[in-house]
């Protein structure tokens, strides 16, 4: 539990990534996979990655991130993806839950109808709930990253549009936020100061 703590304290965003670090294809799905343990509502498992990690399309995705640097220096820049309508999904991806004994098909129903009652007809809820999802495993990465010995650095900044185009994304996928992780180079700040926790948390009344 104190690696946890750790991470929380530890870890703080990067501007500058060493050019010249690669990772490899199982290292980058290590993170994708540590990334993959973030809960979802209802689990519908509504987002996904992709991994920019080739010079070229680096360097294409840069471009659509506005020239921002760290796309093109950072070993790999992740894509996080929320996928809209995910709660569709669900009869398929809670089925091993049914098929392996561990709810009954009175629960495998009532999950399903719960979903398709808060989720049908509601196209921007259904988009909140792909960017929320998709920014809990945004976090999740950033930490698998730090407890890997790896810096990582958050972006909003990019065409949205762009980086659709450039990653091939469906009609019902948001390229939610960029995720720049790598080796550290020079000159990035120290982690930042936060607010007193008094600012920010409250206790409801009894």
């Amino acid at each position: 539990m104190s690696d946890v703590f750790s991470a929380i304290n530890g870890r703080t965003s990067a501007n500058n990534f060493d050019p010249t670090h690669v990772m490899s294809a199982a290292d980058i799905t290590e993170l994708a996979n540590l990334a993959n343990q973030t809960p979802t509502s209802f689990n519908q498992q509504n987002w996904r990655l992709v991994a920019v990690n080739s010079p070229a399309a680096k360097a294409r995705l840069k471009a659509a991130a506005y020239n921002q640097p760290k796309v093109g220096d950072a070993a790999v820049t992740f894509v996080v993806v929320g996928i809209v309508g995910g709660h569709t999904k669900l009869p398929a991806l809670i089925k091993p839950m049914l098929d392996g004994g561990h709810i009954d098909q009175a629960a495998y129903d009532g999950w399903i109808g719960m979903a398709n009652g808060m989720y049908n007809g509601k196209e921007q809820f259904q988009r909140d709930e792909a960017i929320r999802s998709a920014s809990m495993a945004a976090m999740t990465l950033m930490y698998a990253a730090h407890g890997k010995g790896l810096v990582s650095g958050a972006m909003i900044g990019f065409d949205p549009a762009a980086v659709a185009a450039e990653c091939k994304l469906a009609a019902d996928e948001i390229p939610v936020m960029l995720i720049a992780v790598g080796n550290p180079a020079p000159g990035n700040w120290p982690r930042k100061v936060r607010r007193a926790v008094t600012e920010v948390l409250s206790f409801s009344a009894d």
